[in-house]
């Protein structure tokens, strides 16, 4: 891959990072974890942004009264969110680490957050493993992905690629990585890895978490709209509807709890 290559990916997530819908969609994520957790007022949450990219996630759940450590292996964009965050001067912290070795202690953050991570890490099942061990007994993990039961995705500029067979699949991650960096919009990491709610919800299982929630379980939580919410428990009321939403859905998105026991 071509140092052009990498400085395009760099400055799409600096650029990105910054507009209105990525605040919104940060706001978001923090605001309905905060919901399902349900803290006593004023109480100050240990959160982990793992994948941090540029901290804007980080620097929200600062703005909130919280403690938060966003958590990157890329060194560039990295070194953007410190200087972001010295600037923001809210404290936000920052540490640049693999995801599936964290030099973090066991059973110490209330949150954690990991946005379009998991594609993108061959070990990702060390991740999970990671997330589990820093989180506290009952505390709350948010993970968007892939989704391989939808046609629709943006990770390669190919139609219909999360249906590919694996052994395409692997095939054009190759092309990505070494003389077509363009097909996967010049991500130093392309994604390799492509999940179902379903088929993360048995991971995260495997690893101590007990509740769960879909994208459609938590809409009711973020509107003020009867009719969505009522679509919404419509979309979730049964297994067939629940699973014709989750196709129709271009990621996968979970929020989970980490049992008490």
């Amino acid at each position: 891959m071509t140092s052009g290559s990498h400085d395009e990916f760099y400055e799409y997530y600096a650029r990105e990072s910054l507009t209105p819908a990525a605040q919104r969609r940060f706001r978001a994520q923090r605001d309905t974890l905060l919901r399902l957790l349900a803290p006593p007022a004023d109480t100050p949450l240990n959160v982990l942004d793992l994948g941090c990219g540029p901290g804007t996630s980080t620097m929200l759940w600062a703005d909130a009264g919280h403690r938060p450590l966003g958590v990157d292996i890329n060194e560039k964009l990295l070194r953007l969110a410190a200087q972001r965050g010295d600037e923001h001067g809210k404290g936000a912290q920052f540490l640049i680490a693999s995801a599936h070795e964290l030099p973090l202690p066991d059973g110490h953050f209330d949150v954690c957050v990991a946005p379009e991570l998991l594609e993108h890490v061959p070990d990702w099942e060390g991740c999970v493993r990671e997330i589990a061990r820093v989180l506290k007994p009952g505390g709350i993990a948010f993970l968007s992905t892939t989704n391989v039961l939808c046609p629709k995705q943006d990770e390669f500029r190919l139609p219909l690629f999360s249906w590919y067979p694996a052994a395409l699949k692997r095939h054009y991650i190759r092309q990505a990585q070494t003389v077509r960096p363009e097909l996967a919009n010049y991500a130093t990491y392309p994604a390799v890895n492509w999940f179902t709610f379903y088929s993360l919800r048995r991971a995260l299982r495997r690893y101590g978490f007990s509740e769960f929630w879909s994208r459609y379980d938590i809409i009711p939580l973020r509107t003020d709209s009867r009719l969505k919410s009522a679509v919404a428990r419509l979309l979730g009321a049964a297994a067939p509807t629940r699973f014709l939403a989750q196709c129709a859905s271009p990621g996968t998105k979970v929020f989970a709890k980490k049992g008490i026991a």
